[in-house]
This record gives structure tokens, C-alpha cells and sequence, in this order.
């Protein structure tokens, strides 16, 4: 299982959000370049970053996405936010992006995502977040009347790199992770689950490493100093 560090754009910054309310931001700092350049220097293979601002549709962090990407060496870089199109997907992988990460459209309509996998197979992560088992949209602001499983079963079988479920109730808690969720969607997807929410300790990684997950993207618990990132390196790299 890999961990992957999260890098949350904001007005211009790196944030964590807690239960993913723009109203509780617990974290805030003004360079998220060179936060990126750290969770580098420390021996992660891969990052995680989303324009929060692209998500909402209330500005864009483009310039830092791109700014992260082209410095050209380092770890791979999945990135998402407001991704809506064929066009801003080939602009990412061609800026650099390892993995592409697809939300609101991918889960509200099942031909466009199924359109997008066929054209960047094994490109693109499907983000599932969930308020206890409902599906949640437009950056956790629409809830939607379909179960996770929903969700997941309107993706099996396309070529996805991943379907990244985010857990919002655990979201930036360090409450541990919900683990009857993420067993429950490991059941059922026919593509490699990313796990995120609530993830506070190695144990946290062991039991999620255990259950099946393939990784784990991982904010307030480095942000705060809950995980040691040299202790996720050497057990969660691969």
C-alpha cells in the first residue's frame, strides 16, 4: 500500500479542511509549492494535489497545479478540483500528471465518464466522497440520493486507475478511518481503492493495508505531526 500526502489548494494556499467544512480550516500555509517540494525531500513517491477553489467553482489554483507539476522530477502527482472536461484532463497529463482525478461529473454521469476512461485508460481516479454512506458532490455541497455502492458499481469494469473514497465524516478528525466503508466498496469495486478520511496512526495504515486498500491519501494527521512521514516512507511506499 502507498500513502500519499494531500496537498488541499485554497486562495493561493495549503490547506485541511475538517469534515469538509470551508467554514473549520485547521491548517494554512502560504506556499504550497514548497510544501510539495517537502513531502518530496522526505522520500514520498507520489502526491495528491486538489484545487478546493476549481471544486467549488469559486476560483482557480491553476498556476500552483501547474507550478507543482513541471518541476520535471520527483514523485508522481495525481491531481483534481474541478475537472469537468476532456480538455483540462489532457492539459494535466500533458503539464505532468501521473493520474487525473475526476469527481462530480464522473459520478453524475455515467456516459461521460465511461467516454473519458476509454480515451485515458488507467488514467483517471474516480472520487466517491461520502457523508456516512450517501455520495457528495460539488465539493461536499450537493448530496446525492445514490448509496456508495451505487456509485461504484456504475464504474466496474472501466479502465480506471483507481476509485478514491473519501470518508468527509472522518474527514481531518484523526478519529481513525471507517473501515466497514472501505471494506464494504473493496467488496465491490473491480478497480484499486484509495482510501482517505479520519487516517491518524500506523495502525490506521495496517488495518487499511490489511483490508485491501492500494493507498491512502493522507492531510491532517502529517500536517499535525500525528505521523511521522519518515515512518510512512519506509513502511508505506510501495
Amino acid at each position: 500500500m502507498i500513502a500519499i500526502p494531500a496537498v488541499d489548494l485554497r486562495d493561493g494556499a495549503c490547506v485541511q479542511l475538517v469534515g469538509g467544512s470551508y467554514l473549520d480550516e485547521q491548517i494554512r500555509l502560504p506556499n504550497p509549492a514548497s510544501v510539495a517540494q517537502q513531502w518530496a525531500e522526505l522520500g514520498f513517491a507520489h502526491l495528491h494535489v486538489v484545487d478546493l477553489d476549481a471544486a467549488t467553482r469559486c476560483g482557480s489554483n491553476e498556476s500552483i497545479v501547474r507550478a507543482i507539476l513541471r518541476r520535471g522530477v520527483g514523485p508522481e502527482v495525481q491531481v483534481g478540483g474541478g475537472v469537468r472536461s476532456a480538455n483540462r484532463i489532457s492539459t494535466l497529463v500533458r503539464d505532468g500528471a501521473a493520474r487525473v482525478i475526476v469527481g462530480t461529473r464522473a459520478i453524475e454521469d455515467s456516459t461521460w465518464i465511461a467516454a473519458m476512461a476509454a480515451q485515458f485508460p488507467n488514467r483517471l481516479i474516480v472520487a466517491a466522497d461520502v457523508r456516512e454512506r450517501q455520495v457528495v458532490t460539488r465539493g461536499w455541497n450537493r448530496l446525492l440520493p445514490i448509496n456508495v455502492l451505487d456509485a461504484v458499481d456504475a464504474l466496474r469494469g472501466l479502465p480506471l486507475a483507481g476509485v478514491l473514497v473519501t470518508a468527509v465524516h472522518r474527514e481531518g478528525r484523526l478519529e481513525g478511518p471507517d473501515m466497514s466503508l472501505m471494506q464494504t466498496v473493496i467488496a465491490r469495486a473491480s478497480s484499486p481503492v484509495y482510501a482517505a478520511g479520519g487516517i491518524a496512526s500506523l495502525a490506521d495504515l495496517r488495518a487499511l493495508a490489511g483490508a485491501g486498500v492500494a493507498a491512502t491519501v493522507i492531510g491532517m494527521a502529517l500536517y499535525t505531526g500525528a505521523l511521522d512521514p519518515r515512518a510512512l516512507v519506509t513502511e508505506f511506499s510501495a
